[in-house]
């Protein structure tokens, strides 16, 4: 099952709720209570065809999500394996001399990952050189950002980092306070022109400039209910989408929503749990829920089109709209492709059998997935 965010409990309520936890966390190492939907053959209607394939090393316990670059791809293993692959060639490999537990962000011309110590390690897209090191306050569990002349690095407290991308000096730290209970997730952020957009514990999705890491504008993805502090977690624990004016993001036992990406005005929200996370294109946005189905809303007025729910507790990535279908990988590394207008099955890939913890990342014309064992597999559906 997929395993990228787990509960992280404050010091006093980790003894009286461990066993809950583990019941409410959907991302828990243990086996499932409930057997995964087995699959059936499908009679494809289209090709979802693997152009290459390469490995970087396996991620452990942690979730490490690859960046791209135009046709350059990098990647990281656990063992603190940091590599380059151009059209599936390699073109360097290193060691960063320490296990990386964050993931990598890169611009083309800076390669960043994080470390479960807290460090921030920069590299040279080119050559793979060390270029700096930074610290922030506490693990590094996402792929940091490199956009507008900045490496934005989240830490596992939420606190928002942003370093110079030329000497790595910080130059300003974004932090709010967060619920007592929340999930220890590896959500990173979104960078988007002049600001960069990061969801939060409690339901939030913030907007924070580039130039001072001030906040520009805070929405509410969905409101913390219920008694217990268990049932009132509420985070933003994937990535948000933006297509033109139009944001959308998803909370755990919360809300997809979608806002006005100027104002921060609320467009339409609908009740729905997702810690996978969600995507959009012209006409639909695509959620996969925490049940393991496949949803598709209008993306004017978050009406539902269809929903597709033979693929439950399968451990579902978020969904990536591509070649006007919608893919989702699972738990067992299996990739499906969605026909866009119905939900139907139209294509299924197979990678090295191990779960596909990463959000897919959209390359080319298609797709890149990195699995827990560190296979990278580009797709293309036709």
């Amino acid at each position: 099952m997929r395993t990228a965010p787990w509960l992280a409990v404050g010091a006093s309520l980790l003894l009286a709720a461990c066993s809950t936890v583990e019941k409410l966390n959907p991302f828990g190492s243990s086996a499932p209570k409930v057997k995964p939907t087995e699959l059936t053959a499908i009679q494809p209607t289209a090709e979802l065809r693997n152009t290459w394939q390469a490995s970087v090393g396996s991620a452990g316990a942690y979730t490490l999500s690859p960046a791209v670059v135009g046709d350059s791809v990098y990647a990281a293993a656990r063992d603190g394996t940091v590599a380059r692959f151009d059209g599936g060639r390699q073109v360097w490999r290193i060691a960063a001399g320490q296990p990386i537990s964050g993931g990598v962000g890169s611009d083309g011309k800076l390669v960043v990952v994080g470390t479960s110590k807290g460090e921030v390690l920069a590299f040279d897209a080119t050559t793979g050189r060390e270029t700096w090191k930074a610290r922030v306050s506490s693990e590094v569990l996402a792929a940091p950002a490199v956009a507008d002349g900045l490496a934005i690095v989240r830490s596992g407290d939420s606190r928002i980092f942003g370093f110079d991308a030329v000497d790595g000096k910080r130059r300003w730290v974004y932090q709010r306070s967060t619920p007592t209970l929340s999930l220890r997730s590896s959500v990173g952020v979104l960078p988007a022109g002049k600001v960069t957009l990061a969801g939060f514990p409690g339901g939030k999705l913030v907007a924070i400039a580039n130039n001072n890491g001030a906040a520009v504008w805070e929405v509410t993805v969905a409101l913390p209910k219920g008694a217990t502090e268990l049932e009132r977690v509420a985070d933003v624990t994937s990535s948000p989408v933006i297509s033109g004016t139009t944001v959308c993001a998803a909370a755990f036992q919360g809300r997809a929503a979608c806002f006005d990406s100027n104002s921060g005005n609320t467009l339409w929200s609908r009740d729905m749990s997702s810690s996978a996370g969600l995507d959009i294109d012209t006409r639909y946005v695509y959620v996969t829920d925490d049940k393991g189905a496949v949803h598709a809303l209008d993306r004017n007025s978050g009406a539902s089109v269809w929903k597709q729910d033979k693929l439950a507790l399968r451990g579902l990535s978020r969904p990536l709209a591509i070649g006007g279908q919608v893919a989702v990988a699972d738990y067992q590394g299996v990739v499906h492709l969605l026909r866009h207008e119905d939900g139907a099955f139209a294509a299924r890939a197979t990678t090295d059998g191990s779960a596909v913890r990463a959000e897919p990342v959209r390359f080319g014309a298609g797709m890149l997935v990195q699995t827990a064992n560190g296979g990278l597999y580009a797709l293309e559906a036709r």
